[in-house]
C-alpha cells in the first residue's frame, strides 16, 4: 500500500505531505507499531478524543492537555528511535498541521484570559470538537498502523 492510499483510507487527504512522500510504500515496522500503540492509548484516554460536556471539565485544563500530545509524541519518538520512521512520518504531520493551529491560537488566547469570557468558553468547545473529529480519524489510523482492534468508538458517547 503507498501513503496516498492508506491516508485516503482514513480521511485524511487534506494534510500537506509531499508527493515524494505519498507514493512511497507504506510499511509500519515492528518499532512503528509499538509507537502507534502508545500514542493511540494516549489520545483514547485523553480529552483530546473525548467529550468535554459543558457542564464538566475547564478549556484551560483541556488545552494543556492538547498541549501534552506534543511532548508525548516527542517522547515515544525519541523511545523508539530511528526505526519507527512511518509513525513519526504522520506523527509530526499531523501535530504541525492538525494540533499545532489550535493549540496555538488557544494558547495566545488563555494568555489573554479568554476562557474568562463566556462566548470565548464555547468558541473554544466548538473548534475542541472540531478537533476532538480529526484526533479520532487519527486514533483509527494509529490502530491500525499498531495492528489493534480500534476502540476509537467503543464507548456510546451520547448515552
Amino acid at each position: 500500500m503507498k501513503w496516498q492510499e492508506w491516508l485516503e483510507k482514513w480521511s485524511m487527504t487534506s494534510l500537506k505531505i509531499k508527493t515524494p512522500f505519498l507514493e512511497s510504500d507504506w510499511q509500519p515496522k515492528d518499532k512503528d507499531k509499538d509507537a502507534a500503540w502508545e500514542l493511540y492509548i494516549e489520545l483514547l484516554t485523553r480529552i483530546a478524543t473525548q467529550p468535554l460536556p459543558k457542564e464538566h471539565g475547564d478549556e484551560a485544563t483541556a488545552l494543556e492537555s492538547i498541549h501534552k500530545l506534543f511532548s508525548l509524541t516527542r517522547e515515544i519518538i525519541k523511545k523508539h528511535g530511528r526505526e519507527c520512521i512511518e509513525f513519526t512520518k504522520i506523527a509530526i504531520v499531523v501535530l504541525n498541521q492538525i494540533v499545532r493551529p489550535f493549540s496555538a491560537q488557544w494558547h495566545k488566547q488563555a494568555l489573554a484570559n479568554a476562557f474568562a469570557d463566556s462566548q470565548k468558553r464555547d468558541e473554544f468547545r466548538k473548534e475542541l470538537i472540531e478537533l476532538q473529529a480529526a484526533l479520532r480519524n487519527y486514533t483509527k489510523m494509529l490502530s491500525d498502523m499498531a495492528g489493534v482492534e480500534d476502540l476509537t468508538e467503543l464507548e456510546d458517547q451520547n448515552g
